[in-house]
């Protein structure tokens, strides 16, 4: 006699318990503070230790800057600057779209280069250069004295770079130009003036330590 068949379910078969994919995070945006690019909308890769500097800081710097220029409306025509641990290349980007006649933006991560050369096709920025390289190695490039406006953002794990790019930018700096600095702390008058550097300006903002420095003859004591 046949069997009947048995009327036990199967067990269902065991769910996998594999997480699934991270979503990569969109990139968020900085924007253009000023100048012929004013509300430009740059993109911010999600990438380890890239860290925009801050609109409202940016935008303190520039009017900082442009108080050395003595040009009114935040210009720097003719200026000659360099964003040596570019990133996004808001600073450079920014120094251009003020007027500065040349601006170099170096950076090592490919990617980045690449985003690089894209925002300055889209702005048909002829006055910035993108170069893939070490920002320490291009200011050494640099001749003495040849610059007025020298960024200097490294992300904040590469504290070995600060000594010797600070070291480059006041050789490279001209005498009336200005060195920018962005650190996880700020920094001495003592070590500053080992460099020939003194502090002209300086605000914090979060983690963010924003220094303006000139060769120590141009500050008064």
């Amino acid at each position: 006699m046949p069997q009947k068949p048995s009327k036990k379910k199967n067990a269902a078969a065991p769910v996998s318990r594999t997480p699934a994919a991270k979503r990569p995070s969109r990139p968020s945006e900085v924007r253009i503070i000023g100048g012929e690019w004013k509300r430009t909308r740059l993109a911010v890769a999600d990438k380890p230790g890239l860290r925009p500097t801050p609109d409202r800081v940016r935008e303190t710097l520039f009017n900082w800057l442009a108080s050395l220029a003595g040009v009114g409306g935040g210009a720097l025509p003719g200026w000659h600057c360099i964003d040596a641990f570019a990133g996004t290349g808001a600073l450079g980007l920014e120094a251009a779209s003020r007027g500065a006649a040349n601006v170099l933006l170096c950076e090592q991560d490919a990617a980045l280069v690449a985003q690089l050369q894209t925002a300055k096709t889209k702005l048909s920025a002829d006055a910035v250069r993108v170069e893939r390289g070490n920002g320490v190695t291009a200011l050494e490039r640099a001749a003495a004295g040849s610059l007025q406006a020298v960024f200097l953002d490294p992300p904040f794990d590469t504290l070995a770079l600060y000594e010797p790019a600070l070291r480059a930018a006041a050789r490279a700096l001209h005498p009336d130009g200005a060195i920018y600095l962005e650190a996880p702390r700020r920094w001495t008058v003592e070590e500053l003036a080992a460099l020939g550097l003194a502090e002209f300006r300086y605000l914090k903002a979060g983690a963010v330590h924003a220094h303006l420095l000139r060769h120590a003859a141009s500050v008064p004591a």
